[in-house]
């Protein structure tokens, strides 16, 4: 391992979003570190390949280096231990393949992590991306006032660490929800939020949002049951019923929409397996 960045990015079936998460990349600031990009194709059946392996040259100019692997085995964890696997560098962003990082990101990112030897986690300032349908509007509206979203580097979807960080875990575990699980391996604070942002886009839908919620609560459940430790460095509390009756009033259609969308959530149990919200 050497000094530098590795950008995990694992991808199945991501030609939609691929070349505009790879394009946004490609317009960072200079990071003053060896950067490394691994795409993790996994059971492709779409373009994803030949979409990142278009950036190679792009790579090249800015001094990076992008290599793309082609796995047969489906799974994001899988793909995660892979890119860790072939990473070279001792600080990881792992990076979904549908989120936009703004130009500033990936260089204020190797700074705070780059800062200390001591473990850290690190992410950017999310912003949800414009939904198309009304109901994600509406839920996105609201979600994003929620303590979790407003939180100090929430991390969903793009999340990094420094060397001491990545030590804190071993392999990626067979589980739901990678992310929750990382940001609670370390203490809040010991996570740190800069100010550059990224965008990450909503499910469309209210069926769609009800499958990624189920998954995301499961997701959290997975964790509580098999790491009961972890849960104390959540760092925040559930919304009181003062502080919802105060965001219902500044919105009541994202409210409405919302605890629809919980009802439906806890009306049904939810799956542990990982499913697509897309």
């Amino acid at each position: 391992m050497t000094r530098g960045l590795s950008i995990i990015i694992p991808a199945n079936n991501e030609e939609a979003y691929l070349a505009d998460c790879l394009q946004a990349l490609m317009a960072s600031e200079p990071a003053d570190t060896p950067v490394q990009v691994l795409v993790v194709a996994n059971a492709c059946t779409d373009r994803t390949v030949p979409v990142a392996q278009a950036f190679e040259p792009s790579a090249r100019r800015m001094g990076w280096h992008l290599q793309v692997l082609d796995l047969p085995e489906p799974g994001k964890l899988n793909a995660l231990n892979v890119g860790d696997d072939k990473a070279t560098g001792d600080m990881r962003l792992y990076l979904d393949a549908d989120v936009r990082v703004s130009p500033p990101l990936v260089r204020q990112l190797v700074e705070v992590l780059s800062a200390t030897p001591d473990a850290r986690y690190a992410s950017g300032s999310p912003r949800v991306s414009p939904a198309k349908s009304w109901v994600t509007r509406a839920y996105a509206r609201f979600w994003q006032q929620l303590p979790f979203a407003r939180s100090e580097a929430p991390g969903f979807g793009a999340f990094a660490v420094n060397a001491a960080g990545r030590a804190r875990w071993g392999r990626f575990p067979d589980i739901i929800s990678d992310d929750t699980y990382v940001r609670l391996l370390f203490a809040p604070h010991e996570r740190v939020g800069v100010a550059a942002g990224y965008d990450w886009p909503m499910v469309e839908g209210f069926q769609r949002l009800v499958k990624v919620r189920r998954r995301q609560d499961e997701g959290v459940r997975e964790i509580a049951r098999q790491w009961p430790a972890l849960m104390s460095n959540e760092g925040k509390s559930p919304p009181g019923g003062g502080q919802l009756l105060r965001l219902a009033t500044a919105d009541p259609a994202g409210f409405c929409v919302y605890a629809v969308v919980t009802l439906a959530v806890r009306s049904r149990r939810a799956s542990a397996q990982w499913t697509r919200g897309r």
